[in-house]
């Protein structure tokens, strides 16, 4: 049975709490439960306090066997930040603006080069999703299409290497397309006109989107992942709801995180989908979700570590 456990950032103490709430003890350098095993979603780097601590203890557990870990879209763009365009030294795939280099700061700091080296190449072993005997986990979005297609550029690339990362990179191909939807979400253009300001206070003129869910009868406001963000009653435009691949009622549980919800308790987010990210870098909780082989899930087995100030 499985533990599944949103995104960190960096959060090491509320990492360790959790893992002593679920029963896990720390032997031979790693934590692990006598009969389960954890899940991580994802984003393990920037924001928080204690990254290097949050990276040693998952890597631990994964090499250890006791966890299996999924590529969050911090780690891949921690390996885009990190990786200098072959016809342009100096130059690299995320380019080192003000906001990039702002949003990965905590992880320059914290995290010792010849350590961050180590942490990168261990990156790109991780795979980007996990298609488990009863459950699925996917840091943003189950979308099979895309998965098809990222599948095949990881074959012709052979793995996550440069050549992958160049693709990824390039807003001109397919495979950037396809990272972007599994690893962020898939997003809708809103009307002409309208727009508002994300928790870092970017200017956005798309929403992320409530992918899992049918799209017919929602307006931008309740289609968007954070109702609480958009002020748009509009009704979706065809081409949103034309483009939309709901989850299937019947399909598998999935995992997520990513989305940043606000709540004063986790929830489903359809009978089958639970997204594991609270928000611990901006004062929620760090989530996990006791899976036992369910197939409808339970809001009663979440359980959950408060973020403390830093």
């Amino acid at each position: 049975m499985y533990d599944l456990i949103g995104d960190i950032h960096g959060h090491a103490e509320e990492l360790v709490r959790l893992l002593d709430e679920l029963g896990y003890c720390q032997t031979k350098g790693s934590y692990s439960h006598p009969s389960r095993r954890a899940i991580f979603v994802g984003d393990f780097v920037d924001r928080g306090p204690k990254i290097r601590q949050v990276l040693k203890i998952v890597r631990a557990m994964v090499d250890a066997g006791s966890a299996l870990a999924v590529l969050g879209n911090h780690e891949l763009n921690a390996l885009a930040f990190h990786t200098e365009l072959p016809d342009r030294p100096g130059e690299y795939l995320r380019s080192h603006t003000p906001k990039n280099v702002r949003q990965h700061q905590q992880t320059l700091d914290q995290v010792p080069s010849d350590d961050l080296k180590e942490f990168l190449d261990w990156f790109r072993t991780l795979p980007l999703w996990l298609d488990l005997p009863g459950l699925r986990a996917v840091h943003a979005c189950w979308n099979e299409p895309a998965m098809a297609s990222i599948a095949r550029s990881l074959t012709e690339h052979g793995g996550i290497t440069t050549s992958f990362l160049q693709a990824a990179y390039d807003d001109r191909q397919r495979l950037f397309r396809d990272m972007e939807t599994v690893l962020k979400g898939p997003e809708a253009a809103l009307p002409e006109g309208v727009s508002f300001h994300d928790k870092e206070g970017h200017e956005r003129r798309k929403i992320r989107t409530r992918w899992y869910a049918p799209s017919e009868g929602h307006t931008y406001r309740t289609y968007g992942f954070r109702s609480d963000e958009i002020a748009c009653d509009s009704a979706l435009l065809p081409e949103v709801i034309a483009a939309a691949r709901p989850y299937p009622r019947d399909a598998r549980p999935v995992f997520i995180g990513h989305y940043w919800l606000w709540a004063e308790r986790p929830g489903l987010l359809a009978p089958n989908v639970v997204c594991l990210d609270y928000s611990v870098a901006s004062g929620g909780f760090l989530t996990a979700y006791r899976w036992d082989g369910e197939v409808q899930l339970d809001e009663q087995k979440f359980v959950t570590a408060r973020a403390r100030p830093i």
